[in-house]
C-alpha cells in the first residue's frame, strides 16, 4: 500500500461547500450530536408515521373517489369486519348457536353500527350463505366514530369462533385489510433495512479494503432514514400520506444516502493518498466530491418534481416525501460525513495506487469505438426489444392482491368472491344522488341496456338521499369490457347526478389523468434536465442524446417489469401470484424515480468526460479516460443501489416488490449496457459534434454555466508556489494546492499528465 506523503501546511479551500466541510470537521461533535437527535427523533417519533398513513388516500378529481365520498358521506358506517365460517355446514347446530351467540353479542359493543349473520330472513342473509351451504358469513359494519380499539375488540370475538362445532373462522373486511396494509408495509420496510445495510457493508468493506471507510456511508444512511421518517411524519401531519408511499420514499433515501456517502469517502481516501492531512481532506472532499452530491440531488429532485403534475394524492405525496428524502441525503452527505470523516479519518486507509489510465473500462471502450456503428445499433435494438412487453401492460387497481396469500384479510376477500358472489364487491357501483325509487328507475331504463352489462345485482339506498346500483360485467372486473362500460355509463348518465366507481372506474380515471397530465409531467422533467446538463456541459446534443438513451433504458425496465408482474415471469422464484396487470401509479413512479438515477450516473460520466476534452484531449481519448476513470465507482454505486433495490423487493407487499424489481433493473442496466457500452458508441460515432451548440446558447453558457466539478492542481506540481501564508482562495470554488497558498488556475501543458488518476486538475465525482 502507498504510503501517504507528510502532510503540509494547506491554504483554506475557496466556495461555500469547502466552508460547510470545514465548519462540520471543526465542530464535528456538535455535528454528530444533531444528527443523533435527528435518528433518535426520526425512530420514535417519525416512525409513527406508519400508523398515520393511509390505505389507499383518495383523489378530490378523480370521479370514483369522488363517488365514494358521498356514499360515505351518506353512511355512518366507517367500514366493515367480515369473517368466514367454513368447514362444516351452516345448519350445524352447534355452529350456528355459536355463530348467533356471538353476533349478538358483538351487535351491542360500543362502535358497532350492525352486525348480521347468515341465520335470518330475507335476501341479505341469504347472500351471506355459500351456494354449496358449506360456509357463511358474518358481516359487522363500524360506526364512523369507531375507534380502533373497538374494531380490534370486534375482530377478537369474530377470531374467537375458530373452532366452534369444528369450523374454521378466518377474519377480514375492509378495516381488517387497511390494518394489514400497514402493518405489512412497516414489516417489509423494516425487513428491506435490516437486509441491504449489512449486504452493502460486506460490499464497502470489499470496495475500500477496510471496516471504517466501509462503516461511514451506513451510518450516514441509517441517519438518512432517520430524518427522512421524521419529514414524513411532518407531511403526514398535513397531507393523506399512503402508505405505499413510505417503503418507496425510504428505499430512495437509502440508496442515495449510501450512493453520496460512497463518493464522500472515495474522494476523502484519494485526497489522503495524495499528502492531504485529514482536515484538508475533509475540506477539499467537501469542495468536489460535495459539488458532485449536491449537482446529484439536484437532478433526482427535478426527475420527481414531475410527480408534482398530477393530482392523484399517491403521486403528490411521493414527489414531497422524495424531494424531502432527497434533501436529507445530500444534507447527510456534506454535513455529517464530513463530521465522521473528522472522527475516523485517520483509520481510512489510502488507496494503494491512483487509478490508472489503462484498465478494463479504457479496453472495453477501445473495443467498442472499433465497432461503434455495430454496438450503437445493437444496444438500441436490444433496449427497444426488452422494454417492447410493455407496450401490452395492463393497469390494475390490485386490492387485497397487494397483501402476500397468506395473509387473513386477501384469503377472506378472496374467498368472498369465489364463493360469495351475491356479497362481493360489484365490479363497477353507480351512486345516484336521489332515492332508491329513481336510481331503480335508471336501473332499469339506462343501465341494465347498456351493451356489456349482464346485469344490475341490487339497488340499495345509502341514507335518505343517496343509492347504490351494483352493475355486473362479464370477464375481468378491470378488462377492457368493464371500462368500455365504465365509460359507456359517465356517456349517459340519465339526466341524474351520479358517480360511476370500483375498480375499473378507479383504473379508468388514473389513465385519464396520465393521458391528460402525463405530458406536461415528462415536459416539466424533460426541460428541467435538458436545461441542467445543458448548463453543465455547454452542449445542446450531450442534454438530447442523454435524454433519449435514459428513456430506452427506463423502457427496459417497464419492459421487465411486465413481465415479471404481469406475465408472471419467475413468479414462483419471487414469491407472489400475478394480478394480470400492473399497479396503476407504478410505472410513473419508476419512470421518475429510474430517471432521476440514471441521470445521475450520466451527470457523474459526462462532467468527467467534458473536463477532459476542456483540457486538450481530443473527444475518443476523453471518452476513453473519462470512462475508465469513473468506472469503477460508478459500477460500485450502481451495485449497492442493486442491492438496496433488490433488498426491499424481497418483501411481501406486491407495490414495494414492483418498485424494487423496476428500480434494480433500471439502474443495472444504465450502469452497464447503457454507461460501457451505448454511451462509448454514441460519442465515439458524433466525435467533436458531441459539444456543439449554436453561437447564442454559447455565449450564454459562457455566462451562467455551471461545473460540477472543482479543479484541483497537481500535488507538488512546478505551476504550485512554495508554501507561504494561509490565505483563503477565491470564492469560486478552487481547491488550492496541499501547502500552497494562493493557487492560480493550473493548466499544464501535458492536460493527460495533469489529470493522472482522476484526481489531479479535477474533482472526480467519487
Amino acid at each position: 500500500m502507498r504510503t501517504p506523503s507528510p502532510a503540509a501546511p494547506t491554504a483554506v479551500v475557496g466556495g461555500r461547500l469547502a466552508a460547510v466541510g470545514r465548519f462540520c470537521f471543526r465542530h464535528r461533535r456538535w455535528v454528530l450530536g444533531l444528527w443523533a437527535v435527528v435518528l433518535v427523533v426520526g425512530v420514535l417519533i417519525g416512525g409513527r408515521v406508519f400508523e398515520g398513513s393511509v390505505a389507499g388516500a383518495s383523489s378530490a378529481s378523480a370521479e370514483a373517489d369522488r363517488g365514494g365520498a358521498v356514499v360515505a358521506a351518506a353512511d355512518p358506517a366507517k367500514g366493515t369486519v367480515t369473517a368466514v365460517v367454513d368447514g362444516r355446514p351452516v345448519d350445524d347446530p352447534q355452529v350456528r348457536a355459536a355463530v348467533e351467540r356471538a353476533t349478538a353479542e358483538i351487535a351491542a359493543l360500543p362502535g358497532v353500527s350492525s352486525a348480521l349473520d347468515a341465520y335470518g330472513t330475507g335476501p341479505a342473509p341469504a347472500a351471506l350463505r355459500s351456494a354449496d351451504g358449506t360456509a357463511s358469513l358474518v358481516t359487522v359494519r363500524m360506526a364512523d366514530t369507531a375507534s380502533t380499539a373497538q374494531t380490534d375488540a370486534v375482530t377478537q370475538r369474530l377470531a374467537a369462533l375458530n373452532g366452534a362445532g369444528g369450523a374454521q373462522v378466518t377474519v377480514g373486511g375492509d378495516l381488517v385489510l387497511q390494518q394489514e396494509v400497514k402493518k405489512q408495509t412497516e414489516k417489509d420496510t423494516r425487513f428491506g433495512e435490516l437486509v441491504t445495510l449489512p449486504l452493502t457493508l460486506i460490499v464497502m468493506v470489499l470496495v475500500f479494503g477496510g471496516l471504517a471507510a466501509a462503516a461511514l456511508p451506513a451510518i450516514g444512511a441509517v441517519a438518512s432514514v432517520g430524518g427522512a421518517l421524521l419529514a414524513m411524519f411532518g407531511f403526514s401531519r398535513i397531507m393523506d400520506i399512503d402508505t405505499s408511499v413510505l417503503p418507496i420514499a425510504t428505499v430512495l433515501g437509502l440508496g442515495l444516502s449510501i450512493d453520496y456517502a460512497l463518493l464522500m469517502v472515495n474522494r476523502f481516501r484519494e485526497e489522503r493518498g495524495h499528502g492531504a492531512d485529514i482536515a484538508a481532506a475533509v475540506e477539499r472532499t467537501a469542495a468536489t466530491a460535495g459539488r458532485t452530491v449536491a449537482f446529484s440531488g439536484l437532478t433526482v429532485a427535478v426527475a420527481l418534481s414531475g410527480l408534482f403534475v398530477f393530482t392523484s394524492p399517491v403521486l403528490g405525496a411521493v414527489a414531497a416525501a422524495g424531494v424531502s428524502v432527497v434533501v436529507i441525503a445530500v444534507a447527510a452527505a456534506l454535513t455529517l460525513i464530513p463530521a465522521l470523516l473528522g472522527f475516523a479519518g485517520a483509520r481510512i486507509k489510502a488507496p494503494a495506487a491512483p487509478v490508472a489510465d489503462e484498465g478494463f473500462f479504457s479496453r472495453t471502450v477501445r473495443r467498442v469505438r472499433k465497432r461503434a456503428v455495430l454496438v450503437t445499433l445493437a444496444s438500441v435494438a436490444l433496449l427497444l426489444a426488452a422494454g417492447a412487453p410493455f407496450l401490452h401492460a395492463e393497469m390494475r387497481s390490485s386490492g387485497a392482491a397487494v397483501l402476500p396469500a397468506s395473509s387473513a384479510g386477501r384469503q377472506v376477500a378472496e374467498t368472498i368472491d369465489q364463493r360469495f358472489p351475491q356479497a362481493s364487491a360489484a365490479p363497477i357501483t353507480v351512486v345516484v344522488e336521489g332515492g332508491a325509487p329513481v336510481a331503480q328507475a335508471y336501473a332499469d331504463e339506462v343501465v341494465a341496456k347498456l351493451p356489456g352489462v349482464s346485469g344490475v345485482r341490487a339497488v340499495s339506498p345509502v341514507g335518505d338521499a343517496v343509492s347504490t346500483i351494483d352493475v355486473l360485467v362479464p370477464g375481468d372486473p378491470q378488462g377492457g369490457q368493464a371500462k368500455r362500460v365504465v365509460e359507456e355509463l359517465r356517456a349517459d348518465r340519465g339526466g341524474l347526478t351520479t358517480y360511476v366507481t370500483g375498480g375499473a372506474a378507479s383504473v379508468v380515471d388514473f389513465q385519464d389523468e396520465l393521458l391528460s397530465r402525463g405530458p406536461w409531467a415528462l415536459g416539466l422533467v424533460a426541460a428541467g434536465t435538458l436545461v441542467l446538463l445543458f448548463l453543465m456541459t455547454g452542449s445542446v446534443v450531450m442534454p438530447v442524446k442523454a435524454l433519449l438513451m435514459n428513456l430506452l433504458s427506463l423502457g427496459a425496465s417497464l419492459g421487465a417489469l411486465t413481465l415479471v408482474f404481469q406475465d408472471g415471469w419467475f413468479s414462483g422464484l419471487l414469491g407472489f401470484s400475478p394480478t394480470g396487470g400492473l399497479e396503476t401509479f407504478i410505472p410513473v413512479l419508476v419512470f421518475a424515480f429510474a430517471f432521476g438515477l440514471s441521470m445521475d450516473y450520466e451527470v457523474f460520466l459526462l462532467a468527467r468526460i467534458r473536463e477532459l476534452t476542456l483540457r486538450g484531449h481530443d473527444c475518443v481519448r476523453a471518452v476513453e479516460l473519462g470512462v475508465q476513470r469513473s468506472g469503477r465507482i460508478i459500477t460500485s454505486a450502481a451495485l449497492l443501489m442493486v442491492i438496496v433495490f433488490a433488498g426491499f423487493a424481497l418483501g411481501d407487499m406486491l407495490m414495494v416488490k414492483q418498485m424494487g424489481i423496476a428500480l434494480a433493473v433500471a439502474v443495472a442496466v444504465d450502469a452497464t449496457l447503457v454507461r460501457c457500452l451505448l454511451v462509448p458508441a454514441a460519442m465515439s460515432l458524433f466525435g467533436e459534434f458531441n459539444w456543439w451548440a449554436p453561437a447564442p446558447l454559447r455565449r450564454l453558457h459562457r455566462r451562467f454555466g455551471l461545473s460540477e466539478h472543482v479543479d484541483l492542481p497537481e500535488i507538488g506540481s512546478a505551476d504550485v508556489p512554495a508554501p507561504g501564508p494561509v490565505v483563503p482562495a477565491a470564492e469560486s470554488g478552487a481547491v488550492p494546492e496541499i501547502g500552497a497558498a494562493v493557487v492560480p488556475a493550473p493548466r499544464p501543458a501535458d492536460g493527460e499528465a495533469a489529470a493522472r488518476d482522476g484526481l489531479v486538475g479535477s474533482a472526480q465525482p467519487a
